[in-house]
């Protein structure tokens, strides 16, 4: 007989079986991404919502699951962008020029991706006294042409996925508000 989990790891993974994934998942929690933070997101969304019929309910978790991904997006958005400020930067250092204050570069690609929730840690203390305003935005301008002129189209992919999102999430409020207007 199966006393459970033993081990914090063990623990912390039997933590996650209450979110489903797979194919028929309202949400996908990966691997970085915390099944108690995406609770936590879907608390105050649902709350919003007083969900009186099971298809409500479904309509509201549905509705959870797609905000989080779109929270996913911006944050894909940023890590691209951080990650091209990084090649961006060694290639600056290989070829003997100055490169930016890295910690203000990424602070504006961070701010730019829409990022707001501190996840982004251990870049060290921001100097705000290193570059302007413009000079910062016109490095993660580079950053981002750079990305946008790669064969991968990931900026391509990543805004058809948004506007997709974007398309359910409106589908999703649209039928939340006919079936209460039904009731």
């Amino acid at each position: 007989m199966s006393t459970g989990p033993q081990t914090e790891a063990g623990k912390k993974r039997s933590r996650g079986n209450a979110v489903r994934h797979g194919l028929t998942a309202e949400t996908v929690i990966v691997g970085f991404e915390d099944a108690e933070d995406y609770k936590a997101f879907e608390l105050p969304v649902t709350s919003d919502f007083d969900a009186q019929t099971a298809v409500e309910r479904e309509l509201v978790l549905r509705l959870a699951s797609l905000l989080w991904r779109l929270r996913r997006a911006a944050a894909i958005e940023t890590g691209l962008l951080q990650i091209q400020s990084e090649i961006l930067r060694e290639t600056r250092r290989a070829k003997g020029i100055q490169p930016l204050h890295h910690n203000r570069v990424l602070e504006a690609i961070r701010f730019a991706g829409g990022v707001r929730d501190g996840k982004w840690s251990g870049q060290g203390d921001v100097d705000h006294t290193q570059e302007s305003p413009q000079t910062i935005n016109a490095e993660v301008g580079r950053c981002f042409l750079r990305l946008a002129n790669l064969d991968n189209g990931a900026f391509e992919r990543l805004s058809r996925y948004e506007t997709a999102l974007w398309r359910q999430v409106g589908q999703v409020l649209i039928t939340l508000d006919m079936l209460r207007r039904t009731r």
